[in-house]
């Protein structure tokens, strides 16, 4: 006889909304937030033969160049397929300045692969070339290539997190802000960063359990930083926190300002009186396309403000491949240079770092290319310099074709974008549309990008999940679509924007 086993009631699930780690569940992260979700619902519907007032979806929401269309650097291109696949080596088709950095790089590689693990710091000649990258930039101020750690990317040097907003965690400035969250209550870390902000530095600073600070740029002043500001902004927050870092994002993202040398060297100087470690977010440095502007890197002026700077403030910067004129998000590349750490801490941040073991060797080796380009009198000089300009004066035109745009449309305002690859534009929504918002329970400006979405069929991010003034609305849109689609994208959005006034006027 077979024994029937009594019906037993479902054993309760371990892991929950109320039972898992409650910084995870803070965390936001609106570049890749609802309107994205509804932005590849809508794709399926298209695919499905649904119809639309529109036949593509134009995700203009991420700075991802080349899903925009952009070509990749055929020079990088070749040195990563030479590095992938090494019997290219003895194929004519390859020039020999690209043959010549895969065989230093496969060299540097454990058993002369990129398949092999590499130093948790990352490969050693690529550090050595990433610090003679950033002596040159810098015009001579030396860079160590023990204080370079290659990372995956520029927002894992920052934070911890991949860019697609995923949770890294076998990874490495979760490590250096992990070093520098402590305490509890009024002494819990204070984290300052910029707002509007990259959604990143807000999204870690949830995770881990930090205070964030935040102050204001000013939009009336094209972004700027006001180390006024920082002044309110400390001070306030000492009441409820010991604020202790300092982040930075030059040029701006999402606002696409570039700062003045002396707008850096006031915050140096705040930084140093206030005892604040400084995070250098850099990943836009090549992407300067007004004239009156021009990239100064933290490391360089803090060097040139003098040893009692220079010998005393802690800076982190971060470079990355994903932006500039290489575009090449999916490698993952970047490095952080950190100054000034206290050795025992140095010996700290390896431990931790090695726990990740390294990061991919492919973007490490992407990394290397960006820092170690062709020079004159090698063979691909000449082409990849008509590449590098052709990308960056097309980013260029469009920077400057968009803020002309959008200043012709009643009720939207924009900034001049000096730098990165987007444009934050404020937009002026009548009272009705904020009611309508709040009956559909979302901020207004979501609720604004959500009918341009429905009804265009371009995706943008609204700016309340950047951080803005209260009472004022933006949203970020790439630059990135070529001329021609841009210009589509704009006039969509100011046909929209004008229906959009009228229905709520």
């Amino acid at each position: 006889m077979l024994k029937v086993r009594p019906e037993r009631s479902p054993r309760e699930r371990i892991l929950t909304l109320e039972s898992m780690n409650p910084q995870v569940k803070a965390v936001e992260y609106a570049v890749r937030g609802p309107i994205v979700l509804k932005a590849g619902e809508i794709e399926l519907e298209l695919q499905r033969g649904i119809k639309k007032p529109f036949t593509e979806v134009i995700r203009a929401n991420i700075g991802d160049a080349q899903a925009m269309g952009q070509q990749p650097i055929t020079f990088l291109r070749q040195v990563m397929a030479l590095c992938t696949y090494p019997n290219l080596l003895d194929s004519p088709s390859f020039p020999e300045d690209a043959k010549k950095r895969a065989r230093r790089i496969l060299q540097a590689c454990g058993g002369n692969s990129l398949g092999s693990y590499s130093a948790s710091q990352g490969v050693n000649c690529i550090r050595e070339d990433v610090a003679a990258y950033i002596t040159r930039r810098d015009g001579g101020v030396p860079a160590d290539p023990d204080n370079i750690y290659l990372t995956t990317g520029a927002s894992d040097g920052i934070s911890g997190w991949r860019s697609d907003g995923l949770l890294d965690m076998t990874s490495w400035l979760q490590t250096i802000l992990k070093i520098l969250v402590s305490g509890g209550g009024k002494s819990r870390t204070g984290v300052m960063i910029p707002i509007p902000q990259y959604p990143l530095y807000s999204a870690v600073i949830s995770e881990l359990d930090a205070i964030q600070v935040n102050y204001y740029l000013d939009e009336d002043n094209c972004w700027a930083l006001n180390v006024n500001e920082l002044r309110r902004a400390v001070q306030e927050a000492k009441d409820h926190c010991d604020p202790k870092v300092l982040c930075i994002i030059n040029p701006g993202n999402p606002t696409g300002q570039v700062q003045s040398r002396k707008c850096i060297e006031d915050v140096i100087h705040f930084a140093w009186e206030e005892k604040l470690f400084l995070l250098a977010d850099e990943v836009y440095q090549d992407n300067v396309y007004s004239p009156d502007c021009r990239f100064h890197s933290f490391k360089k002026v803090l060097y040139e403000m003098g040893p009692e700077y220079s010998n005393n403030v802690e800076l982190a910067s971060f470079h990355s491949t994903s932006k500039g004129y290489m575009g090449e998000c999916g490698y993952r590349g970047g490095y952080m240079e950190v100054i000034n750490l206290h050795p025992e801490i140095k010996g700290q941040l390896v431990k931790l770092l090695s726990v990740r073991l390294c990061p991919p060797v492919s973007g490490q080796a992407a990394m290397d290319i960006v820092v170690n380009p062709p020079v004159p009198g090698e063979e691909s000089f000449e082409n990849e310099s008509v590449e590098k300009e052709s990308v960056l004066g097309n980013l260029a035109k469009k920077a400057k074709l968009t803020e002309d745009l959008f200043n012709q449309v009643p009720g939207i305002h924009c900034n001049p974008l000096q730098g990165a690859m987007y444009a934050f534009p404020r937009i002026f929504l009548p009272a009705k549309a904020v009611e309508a918002a709040q009956a559909h329970k979302m901020a207004p400006d979501m609720f604004y990008c959500m009918k341009l979405l429905e009804e265009t069929g371009i995706c943008v991010v609204p700016g309340s999940g950047f951080g803005q003034r209260e009472g004022t609305y933006h949203f970020r849109m790439t630059i990135l679509p070529p001329v021609e689609k841009l210009k589509t994208v704009l006039q969509k959005v100011k046909d929209f924007h004008i229906k959009f006034l009228e229905k709520y006027a």
